[in-house]
């Protein structure tokens, strides 16, 4: 082990569980929208109990995510300061609007959604939460704006060592930022979805006449097939493309491609060997990788073993290989299970079915899961840069540091992390358990 190691399996542990939380509370928030909007114009108490019930659970995930988030970007300047200083005149400028445009306007509405009510109008309650979900969705564009500058860097000139800003629309409006923000947006909706299909299944497994769970059941459910849908097209078509045109390499590897090859086929299974590398037992279709990258099945796809040859470095092909075809495997996955929902919503049977709604329950972490290897595929099959074509994570990290105190740092906060995730299922168990409260007759 060495500081370069653990520097980056810290940064992965403190990022893989802040992670967890922003897609909840975005993808909830945007739900809560609609709940509130329900019972404000309604004047609909079912709806009200659930906007105060799922209220407190988007509080919960909300508080844990600015916890650890914190703790990700002080790594900025303990973990990786040549990183830092290198490309901090532009990495900072996103940084700084998420804080300033973003999160104030988030956090400051947070307060007024979840102590306002019955002290301000019901329109202003409801734009409060519809401010949260705004300003949440803002902050998520400037995380992405500052991430696809990684992946796709641009608006910028390199002067004494240095990256510096020559164009801040270009910097932010590079060319994987859009197909990135929109996907990640709607696995945020798919995550919250996700979450309150479960936690709806699970009241009602404990009472089936609980009317208010089988509504948010019913949101929740829908949300995410329609989104589950939006995940594979257009979002994660469009994201396919644009890594094909922009970063070969990472293509190349997602998809298991070692040669060079015109009617390129889309690899549905194989089993990766980077030494020598090779993808063993693969099962493909033919033409529809070239046909889905370029829109002609014609076109030729560039191969790994061909870029390398050409002095392209590859990313890790297992690892990456792996994780994209796992979340796409889930992808699928979500599409059926919520189509089957779907149609046994249409039918009026869902909630007579425990079997569905069993599952429903067990199923809550699944889309964060495929987020994570989502962000996998992302950050490892960017490297060995870490701003591509620019900057190497191997002279990015912190150089004064020494193992010791890096591995002092990964063990404190892994055990830290244990115990806030035990703590937020706690909460959270809780908090389901109590469910949506009946609204008391002078607050109604």
């Amino acid at each position: 082990m060495d500081v370069l190691f653990l520097s980056r399996l810290q940064f992965a542990v403190t990022v893989g569980f802040h992670f967890i939380f922003p897609p909840l509370s975005i993808g909830l928030a945007w739900l809560l929208v609609v709940l509130e909007w329900r019972g404000w114009r309604g004047n609909n108490q079912l709806y009200q109990q659930l906007g105060r019930f799922f209220g407190r659970i988007l509080a919960l995930t909300f508080v844990v995510g600015v916890a650890t988030g914190i703790v990700m970007e002080f790594q900025f300047g303990t973990n990786w300061a040549s990183y830092s200083r290198f490309v901090g005149d532009v990495f900072g400028a996103p940084l700084a609007a998420e804080a300033v445009i973003a999160f104030f306007l988030e956090s400051t509405f947070l307060g007024l959604y979840l102590f306002g009510r019955n002290r301000v109008s019901r329109g202003v309650h409801w734009f409060s939460i519809l401010m949260v979900a705004v300003g949440s969705t803002l902050s998520a564009f400037w995380i992405i704006v500052a991430n696809s500058w990684q992946q796709t860097p641009d608006g910028f000139i390199v002067q004494n060592g240095r990256a510096e800003l020559a164009s801040f629309a270009a910097a932010v409006f590079n060319a994987s930022t859009f197909e990135r923000f929109f996907h990640v947006m709607v696995s945020t909706l798919i995550a919250g979805g996700f979450l309150m299909m479960g936690i709806s299944a699970y009241r009602l497994l404990k009472n089936k006449q609980e009317q208010t769970s089988a509504k948010s059941l019913k949101l929740g459910l829908v949300v995410s097939f329609v989104f589950s849908v939006l995940a594979l097209y257009p979002t994660g078509h469009s994201s396919a493309i644009q890594v094909a045109e922009t970063q070969p390499e990472k293509f190349a590897t997602m998809e298991g491609l070692i040669d060079t090859e015109t009617k390129a086929g889309l690899t549905l299974f194989g089993i990766p060997s980077s030494e020598p590398l090779a993808l063993k037992a693969p099962i493909r279709i033919p033409g529809m990788l070239s046909w889905l990258a370029f829109g002609d099945s014609e076109a030729p796809v560039q191969g790994m073993s061909d870029l390398q040859q050409q002095g392209w470095e590859t990313p890790p092909f297992g690892l990456v290989f792996t994780s994209f075809h796992i979340m796409i495997i889930l992808g699928m996955f979500f599409i059926l299970l919520t189509l089957v929902g779907v149609i046994m919503l249409w039918r009026g049977s869902v909630y007579q079915q425990n079997w569905f709604l069993r599952l429903l329950v067990w199923l809550i972490p699944l889309p964060m899961i495929a987020i994570q290897f989502g962000w996998l595929v992302a950050e490892v099959g960017r490297q060995p840069w870490v701003v591509y074509r620019l900057l190497k994570t191997a002279a990015a990290y912190s150089h004064n540091l020494v193992v010791g105190e890096v591995l002092f740092s990964l063990v404190m906060f892994s055990l830290i992390y244990l115990l806030l995730g035990a703590l937020f299922i706690y909460l959270l168990v809780r908090e389901i358990k109590r469910g949506p409260q009946p609204i008391q007759i002078k607050e109604a």
